[in-house]
């Protein structure tokens, strides 16, 4: 028990270094590569560490983008990003945990209905409410943001959903061997 909850402080731990990593190093790619990429890590970590490190990465996630100047564009528009994230990664876990024959059919359901949720979430969120009644912006920074959280965030979910469904099946079996190694190295120090 204690092995593996080392093993997720530590697995969250490296998913929020490959998450920085990622924003850091596609930041001048734009927002379809870098969006892409954050999502692709927030799926990853729910669907190999779980629901808790899951939500802990999509909480970080644009706080460190904040930090490194990418994309986000004000504090005030970052409890709103965590929404959305949250619920993308909330999405995935409860729908992979359907028991149905075909693995795949559960992830690209997943994939669909959490990117669909992201969408809608972050659109409402941040073009419904935020920029008409929170925030007293310009219409040019306005119409930048609406542009930035409308149906972008539904094509970057989409493809980090993609990549995740396209090498999930490789990380989870690398995981699981890896997990039957520690889990074997603590049963001969008993």
């Amino acid at each position: 028990m204690k092995n593996r909850k080392v093993s997720q402080i530590t697995s969250t731990a490296l998913d929020i270094a490959i998450l920085i990593g990622f924003q850091a190093a596609s930041a001048a790619l734009g927002q379809l590569v870098t969006g892409s990429l954050v999502n692709l890590t927030l799926i990853m970590s729910v669907m190999t560490c779980g629901l808790m490190s899951g939500l802990t990465v999509s909480l970080v996630s644009p706080v460190f983008a904040k930090l490194l100047g990418i994309g986000t564009p004000l504090w005030s528009l970052i409890p709103f990003i965590m929404l959305g994230n949250a619920a993308l990664v909330i999405v995935w876990h409860y729908v992979c945990k359907m028991k149905f024959a075909n693995v795949q059919i559960v992830r690209i359901t997943a994939l669909i209905s959490a990117a669909g949720v992201k969408f809608l979430v972050l659109y409402f969120g941040i073009v419904k409410i935020a920029i008409p009644f929170l925030l007293d912006l310009p219409a040019s920074q306005a119409t930048a943001i609406s542009g930035a959280f409308s149906v972008t965030q539904l094509v970057t979910a989409s493809i980090g959903g993609a990549v995740a469904i396209a090498i999930l099946p490789v990380t989870l079996k690398y995981k699981n061997k890896i997990e039957g190694r520690v889990e074997q190295d603590a049963d001969k120090n008993k």
